[in-house]
C-alpha cells in the first residue's frame, strides 16, 4: 500500500547550503514507479512555530523541489489547512506537541 512520502527529501542546492553529513544509501520508488538509489543525508532540524523535529532527509538531484513529508510533521504535530494552503500547529495541542505511539 502506497501512503506517500514518509521522508523528508532535499535538493542538492540546499544540501550544499546545509553542509550535511551522509548518513546511509536507500531505494526509493519514484512517481513513475520505478525504484531509484538515493543517499540520506542529515541530521537536520526543522522547526516550526513552537515545534522541533530531528530527521534525515533523501537527497535529491539538481534543484527539484524539497518536501517536509509525513515523519517530521507527525514529530512536530502539525496539520495542512489545506483551503488556506498552511501549515498549522495542531489546535488540540497548541503548547505542546503530542505524539501518538498506537
Amino acid at each position: 500500500m502506497n501512503i506517500g512520502a514518509c521522508m523528508m527529501a532535499i535538493n542538492e542546492t540546499i544540501l550544499a547550503q546545509l553542509g550535511l553529513l551522509f548518513i546511509k544509501k536507500r531505494k526509493s520508488i519514484i512517481a513513475d514507479g520505478s525504484v531509484v538509489e538515493h543517499v540520506v543525508m542529515g541530521p537536520i532540524i526543522v522547526k516550526f512555530a513552537n515545534r522541533t523535529a530531528t530527521s534525515g532527509a533523501i537527497a535529491l538531484q539538481g534543484d527539484n523541489y524539497f518536501l517536509l513529508a509525513a515523519i517530521p510533521m507527525e514529530e512536530m504535530d502539525v496539520i495542512i489547512y489545506y483551503r488556506r494552503q498552511e501549515l498549522l500547529v495542531n489546535p488540540g495541542h497548541a503548547y505542546m506537541a503530542e505524539l501518538s505511539l498506537k
